[in-house]
């Protein structure tokens, strides 16, 4: 470690950011490892450490007694001033070694606006931040988590990705740069070639060349090679029972976002809603086991002692066996006084009986998100959710001693009108009316009801990629209306900064010539634009201009259904003739049924090279 590190940590704020020996940290003697892997989380210290993904990748790759994986996250603007000042190089908390120094440095991109923050980050491990720029010494850089699947606005910076989930691929990546390290044949030409050649979930963009149309769309993408594919099929673990799950965490010295056990129950989306992006990417459903889930629960309790589990899926209430989980873990948590949380429950799968089951220990506020004001709109967006049920489920929330409700909306979805905007309004409205008609009510309690309206990104694998994005002052617009719409003081109102949604939406669906830009912006400073207090709108048309970007082109551009798009080159399992009729649907104002429903052929169920489980499994095992 450089002699100014520990002189410099009583000089910043939070200096239990850096010092590492958290207990549960790994250390492994360095002259017994034969590959060091840096996991890198580009944001602060307190949200890496809540990442359940960076947890379960940290201890699959550490299970390897060659293999040594050592976390690094990003330096709060005070602590770089420092490095800067003092020319520390970034480092890595478990030994303290400069991060350029190992052998695979991997970046988990989960949020778009954190990209200047993966480019800050190589600059301060004074690695080249173009892959054509590295020498032979320069560590592999890997990127991979749901930004992964169109990587191409940041594709330059990167050596490789890994496309889906990590436990097993990243292992065996690192285990063929052993091999080939070990046996003399390897160089960063040669091994990114045989890891694109033979193993499946890995794209390495420089052997794909990209061509473009007079109009600037895509013409073609051509692998450079003929063994290599032309699309790269994500990876899935297809038995979640046997998927590695940590028995251990680090336990960190200061407080962090998610200071609980966090829980993975299952993997997928039965649902099928055409805006999100998740619910696509991470098909088939894959369910754990209530005995695996229990057990899991009590290992990481023992060797932690928090006091809470948060049971963490896209939709919790619609496991499959959630009643006989629950009562499993009731049957030990409520003597050693640890609290379930269901953080991700829908109204219309919501229910006395498990509300019962969490009443004593949930807060007196629950969530739910209806998405849209209307139920034309929630038909569009295939939301299958009505104001009867969100009504009936807040009346139960209400007889159990709720008082608090918070609502997810969205604005500028597709279709959308006034009325529906609108209609935003009165469901709260509705449900403060529901809390006065509950007799079973909080008796001395005043309701109150929390409406946060975040604008519509289209993202890709989804119904809704083809769309256009509102314009600002279409978004603005909206966005006052529902301010004038919204009346009662028992109603608060918070809506998401349509800036940042601009951005957001020009970078999931960018193309490789938008490097230029997030380039220039690294070199002017730009971090943590996923921060308010550091996102600059202004700045960021700025460097647009500079670099000959037209952000409209890729946020606001109403993009064709037969266009050339920039992640065709990467398989989410998930058809885009699958994705064209859902599209097609939804202007019809027609809902398709969730999974355990009916098979609607997404093409999920076929991954893996034969058809895998899913929750229909009558029709997709067959």
């Amino acid at each position: 470690m450089n002699e100014n590190y520990s002189s410099i940590l009583k000089l910043v704020s939070k200096p239990g950011r850096y010092c590492g020996g958290e207990y549960g940290s790994i250390i492994k003697d360095k002259e017994s490892i034969k590959a060091r892997f840096a996991f890198c989380f580009p944001d602060s210290y307190e949200i890496g450490m809540s990442n359940l993904g960076v947890r379960i990748l940290y201890g699959a790759l550490n299970e390897e007694k060659d293999i040594w994986c050592e976390r690094v996250y990003a330096p709060w603007v005070d602590m770089e001033e420092k490095m800067r000042t003092y020319d520390i190089p970034l480092t890595a908390h478990e030994s303290g070694d400069a991060v350029r120094d190992f052998d695979i440095v991997g970046f988990t991109l989960q949020y778009e606006m954190c990209y200047t923050n993966v480019l800050n980050m190589l600059d301060l491990m004074k690695v080249p931040l173009r892959s054509a720029d590295r020498g032979e010494d320069e560590p592999i850089i890997i990127g991979g988590g749901p930004c992964a699947y169109n990587p191409e606005p940041i594709a330059p910076f990167f050596d490789v990705f890994s496309i889906g989930e990590g436990e097993e691929a990243l292992v065996e990546f690192t285990k063929l740069y052993i091999k080939m390290k070990g046996d003399g044949t390897y160089t960063r030409a040669a091994f990114l070639h045989e890891v694109a050649r033979t193993l499946e979930g890995f794209y390495v963009p420089s052997l794909y060349d990209v061509t473009y149309n007079g109009d600037g769309t895509i013409k073609e993408y051509r692998p450079l090679y003929d063994d290599i594919p032309t699309k790269v099929k994500k990876r899935i673990i297809r038995d979640m029972d046997k998927a590695y799950f940590p028995e251990k965490v680090v336990m960190p010295y200061i407080e962090t976002v998610q200071d609980r056990i966090m829980l993975e129950v299952y993997r997928g989306c039965i649902r099928g809603c055409r805006f999100c992006q998740a619910g696509m990417i991470y098909r088939p459903v894959r369910e754990k086991t209530p005995d695996v889930l229990n057990s899991q629960a009590k290992c990481l309790y023992e060797s932690t002692g928090y006091e809470e589990i948060s049971m963490t899926s896209l939709s919790i209430s619609d496991y499959s066996k959630i009643d006989e989980l629950t009562d499993k873990l009731l049957e030990w948590t409520n003597d050693n006084m640890v609290s379930l949380s269901l953080p991700s429950l829908r109204a219309d799968s919501f229910t006395k009986e498990l509300m019962d089951k969490v009443a004593s220990v949930r807060s007196s506020s629950l969530t739910f998100a209806p998405e849209a004001g209307t139920q034309r709109l929630r038909d569009v967006i295939n939301k299958n959710v009505t104001e009867e049920e969100i009504l009936r489920a807040v009346h139960t929330a209400f007889e159990v001693g709720k008082n608090s409700v918070k609502l997810y909306f969205m604005n500028g979805l597709p279709t959308e009108t006034y009325s529906d905007i609108e209609g935003i309004a009165e469901i709260a409205k509705h449900v403060i009316d529901e809390f006065y008609r509950t007799e079973n009510r909080p008796k001395g309690r005043q309701v109150g009801v929390t409406v946060s309206v975040s604008c519509f990104v289209p993202k890709p694998f989804t119904p809704f990629q083809w769309e256009a994005q509102d314009t600002m002052e279409s978004l603005a617009e909206k966005q006052e209306y529902l301010k004038t719409k919204i009346t009662d003081r028992r109603i608060k109102y918070h809506h998401h900064d349509a800036r940042v949604s601009r951005i957001e939406a020009v970078l999931a669906r960018g193309d490789r010539r938008l490097a230029d830009s997030l380039e220039l912006a690294c070199r002017q400073g730009f971090k943590f634009d996923a921060w308010d207090e550091f996102f600059d709108y202004d700045k960021w048309l700025a460097v647009f201009e500079k670099s000959n970007i037209d952000p409209s082109f890729y946020a606001n551009r109403q993009i064709g259904l037969d266009e050339v798009l920039p992640w065709d080159i990467i398989d989410c399992g998930v058809t885009k003739e699958f994705f064209l009729r859902e599209r097609a649907a939804a202007y019809e104002g027609n809902t398709t049924p969730n999974c355990r429903e009916k098979c609607s052929g997404c093409g999920a169920n076929k991954l893996g090279g034969e058809r895998t489980w899913c929750p229909n499994s009558k029709t997709c095992l067959k």
